[in-house]
């Protein structure tokens, strides 16, 4: 199922970059899915609100995967996103949890790349 699940998110991901089609995202979310991040969790409804949202915003955005690996019922992806024209870049780690054939749970980090050496000392006073 490793490979299955890491085609599944490779598929959903170029899809999505290539078309913008936040729907066809949908369709490999279970109805239960939960997305996590540091400060927030939302639900599968919530979740595509946001992405089809940010989405003006985005549309152009370029992404290097560096790094995907499976790993049992986890996808893991490492990868690099930049806006276009000079904008921000950010690195950001995913983790897709499968469940029947479907993304159930996904945990994103997000880390402005600009900031990076700033969070190497993450635990001295500002």
């Amino acid at each position: 199922m490793s490979e299955e699940n890491k085609s599944i998110v490779q598929k959903a991901m170029a899809g999505l970059l290539r078309t913008g089609d936040v729907e066809a995202l949908g369709t490999v979310l279970s109805d239960e899915f939960v997305h996590h991040r540091p400060d927030a969790t939302a639900s599968k409804a919530e979740w595509l609100a946001r992405v089809r949202a940010a989405w003006k915003n985005i549309a152009d955005m370029q992404v290097e995967v560096l790094q995907m690996v499976a790993d049992g019922d986890h996808v893991v992806m490492y990868s690099r996103r930049r806006l276009p024209n000079g904008g921000p870049e950010v690195v950001v780690v995913d983790t897709w949890r499968f469940d029947g054939g479907l993304i159930a749970e996904a945990w994103e980090v997000i880390e402005p790349v600009a900031r990076a050496a700033a969070n190497l000392r993450w635990w001295e006073p500002a």
